[in-house]
């Protein structure tokens, strides 16, 4: 059970990394990203591109494709999102929807449907002893990793002057904005630290989960329920729904596999049902 619930951890790590890019993104643009797995899935794909293209080891791509695709992600608010944000919100729904499929088939094209090999760095090939178990010791590295980038993040939004004025434009923009705060001005980094955040998860996806075209759609709707869980907008509640919902999946497989692909969306009714906002939305959003 505990090795169950350790790789339960491991894969809310992902939910979690995901999910926080997600949050902020909608509390600061209120835009339901829906191209957020296409760039997980292109992080991936960098990570392979940029060991077979040009020989750069796991290190050197976990330090560069997320930046890059963050500046992708900078240019592609500049030139789309920004000028969709004024109009009603499905007009964005529907781009970054139409953007996702756009990306997958142009990896399809190049790359095909099948999974590209990627190896784990000979560092962290080995296991660790926990104790009472061994664990792979690039997983053990990939919780850590994850739970440091949250803390990261968390420790800037709360102690920091800039990332008080994010968080407050997250979770109460309307409020930010009538203290005569441009939230304007934060939006554009703010949407390309997201889909940095997602690279980096892909990156760090690489030498475990199969490299292939469709991983982000497969993932997507899942951290999607992940976001609803922990409540729109709320930073901590998407971290924290990350890894529960990790820890229930992997139980779930393990105690009643009839209900494992389910019983991530069984709870997010449940929570719904109770808190319509999210465990830890704001009620008052939904009044």
């Amino acid at each position: 059970m505990l090795q169950q619930a350790f790789n339960g951890l491991v894969g809310g790590a992902f939910y979690a990394l995901l999910a926080l890019g997600l949050s902020v993104i909608f509390g600061m643009l209120g835009v339901v990203n829906l191209a957020h797995g296409a760039f997980y899935m292109l992080g991936a794909f960098g990570a392979f591109i940029a060991l077979d293209s040009f020989g750069l080891n796991f290190w050197l791509s976990l330090l560069l494709v997320p930046p890059l695709l963050g500046v992708a992600g900078v240019v592609l608010e500049r030139l789309f999102i920004r000028r969709l944000t004024p109009l009603d919100p499905l007009y964005n729904f529907l781009f970054t929807f139409g953007l996702a499929l756009i990306l997958q088939d142009l990896v399809k094209r190049e790359y095909g449907v099948s999974s590209q090999p990627y190896p784990r760095p000979p560092a962290l090939d080995g296991t660790v002893d926990l104790g009472l178990f061994t664990y792979p010791a690039y997983q053990v590295f990939v919780l850590a990793v994850s739970v440091l980038m949250c803390v990261a993040v968390w420790l800037v939004l709360t102690r920091t002057r800039v990332g008080m004025i994010v968080r407050a434009a997250t979770e109460r923009s309307e409020l930010t904005r009538a203290l005569g705060i441009d939230v304007g001005r934060w939006v554009t980094p703010v949407f390309g630290f997201g889909i940095a955040l997602a690279a980096f998860a892909g990156v760090l996806a690489a030498p475990m989960r199969a490299v292939n075209p469709l991983m982000g759609a497969d993932l997507i709707i899942t951290v999607f329920a992940v976001v609803v869980i922990g409540g729109l907008g709320s930073v901590f509640g998407s971290v924290a729904a990350g890894f529960a919902v990790g820890l229930v999946s992997a139980l779930g497989n393990l105690y009643v596999p009839a209900l494992s692909q389910i019983l991530v969306f069984i709870l997010m009714a449940v929570v719904l049902l109770w808190r319509p906002a999210g465990l830890f939305g704001r009620e008052e959003a939904f009044r």
